[in-house]
């Protein structure tokens, strides 16, 4: 497995191996030893989550507080999407500070998110099918949102978002400044 450091601490993009030929393809989606390895401690996932959307579909920007705070490995299965982070913890050099990355069924790259990120991603492709792993229950008490058109996070999104198919907890996010999160 490649493992690809970003410029925010934790965060990392994974890179299976993959292997090809006449048939198709195999590669080793998960294993927790090998991200034990790569990463130095375990991580007991605990629910996975998937989600069918169109393009232009833009999910975002999610987090829990603690003590339901999750950390989640997250891929496409099918088509393309820009997936997005920011960094909610205020003792980090990077706090406030977004990234993204574009997960495709071809790249079949994974990315890590550590718990103390609001979470989103915008479909770039026809259709999207995304899965992910968290290693904490869903805990609607707990759920923390940003909004996703926060000029002062000035996310670039990779989509128009005049076009933009967002939900209406989404529309209604708080700004960042007013996102109320314990980090």
């Amino acid at each position: 497995m490649n493992v690809i450091k970003t410029p925010i601490e934790g965060l990392l993009i994974l890179e299976p191996r993959v292997f090809n030929d006449d048939r198709g393809y195999f590669f080793e989606s998960y294993n927790a030893k090998t991200l034990e390895a790569v990463i130095g401690c375990h991580i007991p996932f605990v629910q996975d989550n998937q989600a069918r959307s169109t393009i232009n579909v833009l999910r975002g920007l999610h987090y829990q507080n603690n003590p339901s705070a999750q950390t989640k490995l997250i891929r496409a299965l099918e088509g393309t999407i820009w997936d997005v982070v920011v960094d909610l913890r205020k003792d980090s050099a990077t706090f406030g500070q977004w990234f993204g990355v574009e997960l495709s069924a071809e790249n079949k790259r994974q990315f890590l998110i550590p718990r103390g990120f609001a979470h989103g991603y915008s479909v770039l492709s026809e259709t999207a099918e995304v899965f992910y792993k968290c290693d904490n229950f869903y805990d609607k008490s707990a759920e923390g949102g940003v909004n996703y058109a926060d000029a002062s996070l000035n996310i670039d999104w990779k989509i128009d978002l005049k076009d933009a198919l967002v939900s209406e907890k989404d529309l209604v996010q708080p700004l960042f400044k007013d996102a109320i999160h314990n980090f």
